[in-house]
């Protein structure tokens, strides 16, 4: 599975896990370089709080395009560590 936004690959991972239609892919497959620290957070019931990551590639700023869940609650464990897309990321094949 390939991330892309603004005709750029910015993740690549054969081992994305899917929950909700999202493709988290693991931290080690996102090319930090088109990763910034968001100060935003959400909270989900079942998955805890999220944190995010802008995206910025060619000078353009994608705000709070991909999200993560620093320490889920036990019944998303299998997200732990990895990475999901919004915001008009495409993630493919």
């Amino acid at each position: 599975m390939k991330a892309i936004w603004n005709d750029t690959v910015i993740a690549e991972s054969n081992d994305t896990v899917v929950v909700e239609n999202n493709h988290y892919f693991p931290a080690d497959a996102i090319k930090r370089e088109f990763f910034e620290d968001s100060i935003a957070h959400t909270s989900c019931p079942w998955k805890g709080r999220a944190s995010y990551y802008s995206v910025r590639v060619n000078g353009e700023l994608n705000k709070d395009a991909a999200w993560f869940y620093p320490d889920p609650k036990p019944a998303a464990q299998e997200i732990q560590g990895r990475v999901a897309f919004w915001k008009g990321v495409k993630v493919v094949q």
